[in-house]
């Protein structure tokens, strides 16, 4: 295995192999530097197997339906310093290998657990994917317009946000945690929990009364004409995010509306003819021509790029926000770090290492 960099070079981790949030989560604890060793089942085609969220890790086809294989597992477990899991709940207990038992074995081991709807209640065992969770959370109704259903917003939300990156919030705290007790314990992560707690600004301004319980009808869903997306001559959109009041200035300035009436920005009233004013005005000009006089400015202005574009930025390009890939740019690891850079693996195959082997480095690296 190629030699890791990275904040988290030496932590040790188990990753059980699912889908969703569960390779995200080791896709960002791999990105990070820590050895990520993926427990993939055998046989089995992984729903959602991706070059970029299997990235920086190998993998290790075990059958744990075998007792053999679930003690070659808690071998494993003695040395690592993390476990996680994405399963229903008590599938882990039910194979020999729930908390209790990986604890006994490794006192200090960090357990995550990711699910949809969490460890208990009523939905605990219920299927579920990212746009349940979200709307039970709260935080799918507001999305989308006012004239059609709630839009969700891909899988990022609650799958990769309030679920993988959640996670990975979770086991680091538990972490620094183990460091003063010497004791580990579980992180139970669920998406619904972590859909809410993204969603706190939101619920925050409800309650203090300026958020509208209403779709398209406020500043950061698309209600505010200042805040919202435009079609330009070629077909094409930018976006436009012109809240404080000395960046709106900027737009009624930039786009040759001063003067007709706009100066009141939160002026309700006049929001729809200021929409169509500036939506008239960007349909005069060509996406690329309007990056070309407002980009870097405060108006708050970025064009609406296709996920096939963004590598030729400029700005990701000096950046390397991506890298060339199979058919699509890919991210590369974020954040950044000053002494200690991340980096981005390869994608793994499945059964490209056994348990031996890691065993044997394992065992080297604590006694080293």
């Amino acid at each position: 295995m190629a030699a890791k960099s990275g904040p988290l070079h030496g932590l040790r981790v188990i990753e059980m192999a699912a889908i969703g949030p569960g390779p995200f989560c080791g896709m960002m604890l791999a990105d990070l530097g820590a050895d990520v060793v993926r427990i993939d089942r055998p046989g089995a085609s992984r729903l959602g197997a991706n070059a970029t969220l299997d990235r920086g890790r190998q993998a290790l086809t075990l059958d744990l339906k075998d007792p053999r294989n679930v003690e070659t597992l808690l071998g494993l477990v003695e040395r690592a310093d993390v476990i996680f899991e994405g399963f229903r709940p008590r599938v882990m207990e039910r194979i020999g290998l729930g908390p209790e038992v990986c604890l006994a074995r490794n006192p200090r081991l960090i357990f995550g657990r990711i699910t949809g709807w969490g460890q208990e209640g009523p939905l605990a065992q219920a299927a579920g994917h990212d746009i349940n969770y979200l709307a039970l959370s709260g935080m799918l109704w507001p999305l989308g317009s006012a004239d059609r259903p709630p839009a969700p917003p891909l899988n990022l939300v609650a799958d990769f946000g309030g679920g993988g990156m959640l996670l990975v919030v979770g086991i680091l705290a538990a972490l620094f945690e183990a460091r003063r007790s010497g004791r580990g314990q579980v992180v139970d992560a669920a998406m619904v929990d972590g859909a809410a707690t993204l969603g706190a600004m939101i619920f925050g301004m409800i309650g203090e009364g300026s958020w509208r319980v209403e779709r398209e009808a406020n500043m950061l869903d698309g209600g505010a004409p200042f805040y919202s997306v435009y079609e330009t001559s070629d077909g094409k959109w930018v976006s436009i995010g012109s809240i404080e009041p000395q960046f709106y200035a900027q737009l009624l300035t930039r786009l040759n509306l001063d003067g007709q009436g706009f100066e009141a920005q939160w002026d309700r009233s006049r929001w729809p003819a200021l929409r169509q004013a500036i939506a008239a005005a960007f349909r005069a000009k060509s996406r690329d021509a309007w990056s070309a006089a407002l980009e870097g400015t405060d108006v708050c202005f970025a064009p609406v790029l296709s996920p096939l574009e963004v590598g030729a930025h400029p700005h990701n390009r000096l950046r390397s926000t991506f890298a060339d890939g199979a058919g699509a740019p890919q991210p590369q690891p974020s954040p950044r770090f000053s002494r200690t850079p991340a980096a981005a693996g390869s994608a793994t195959e499945a059964g490209d290492a056994d348990a031996a082997t890691i065993l044997d480095r394992w065992k080297s690296e604590s006694s080293a």
